[in-house]
């Protein structure tokens, strides 16, 4: 299963702008970090400027980041890195998490028919979103990703029988 562009550019601009915004020194009383432009977070990563555009839009009207406008600048966490699942970040860029070609109320996989495989892939979509829905923003700086992929209680449990 691979995520598309949309999702993982917007899930590597939002760890390059929490990465910066916790390299900076804590602001004072009442005070927000001051913003980080897209063409930085753009240089940094790789990205296409132009790209990087179309994502935060969506990124900001979900709550997810705030702007600032003019000289100076850019985009900032709208709460702290902590607080912001990567699966919020999928979901903002409207980017569903599908592992198969069924759409709901479609005519089918197969000829108008629901193929054999259906519920595994529709499944496997379901694990990855709950696999990102269990990590955040800080977990990805912290490099606590590792390591966290568990098989499913029921069927470790199964197997422990």
């Amino acid at each position: 299963m691979r995520l598309s562009t949309r999702g993982r550019y917007a899930v590597m601009a939002m760890v390059e702008l929490a990465a910066r915004q916790s390299a900076m020194k804590p602001p004072a009383a009442g005070r927000a970090n001051p913003p980080v432009s897209l063409a930085e977070l753009a240089a940094a990563q790789m990205l296409s400027l132009a790209y990087l555009e179309q994502l935060f839009g969506p990124l900001r009207r979900a709550g997810l980041v705030a702007s600032a406008r003019g000289p100076g600048g850019g985009y900032r966490l709208a709460r702290p890195a902590r607080e912001i699942a990567i699966s919020a970040i999928v979901d903002a860029v409207d980017e569903p998490i599908r592992a198969t070609r069924c759409e709901e109320g479609a005519p089918g996989c197969l000829a108008g028919r629901r193929c054999l495989t259906h519920d595994l892939w529709a499944e496997l979509g379901e694990q990855i979103r709950l696999f990102l829905a269990g990590l955040t923003l800080q977990d990805v700086l912290d490099g606590a990703v590792s390591g966290r992929a568990a098989a499913p209680l029921q069927l470790a449990l199964l197997a422990e029988a």
